[in-house]
């Protein structure tokens, strides 16, 4: 399913993503997601055993991890967004 990010944050249209969705959205693997969202590095919403990503809590992390600058950590070879 692939849906325009205009779309999702339309008013009318605005619903929750499901984890793959929410993974397609970022261009990440969903096992990558469930790294960020376990650790609480990436917004998410959880409804007893589900969870649900809302579009525009995402795409206000991905402005804010624009905005923050890139440091390396002790022991990484890449540079660590948050």
């Amino acid at each position: 399913m692939t849906t325009n990010m205009k779309e999702l944050t339309q008013p009318s249209t605005l619903r929750l993503l499901r984890p793959k969705e929410a993974a397609e959205m970022l261009a990440i693997s969903p096992r990558k997601l469930w790294e960020l969202t376990n650790c609480g590095r990436i917004p998410c919403l959880r409804i007893d055993r589900s969870v649900r990503y809302d579009p525009v809590d995402l795409r206000a992390w991905i402005q804010r991890a624009k905005r923050t600058t890139l440091r390396t950590e002790p022991g990484r070879t890449t540079p660590r967004l948050d």
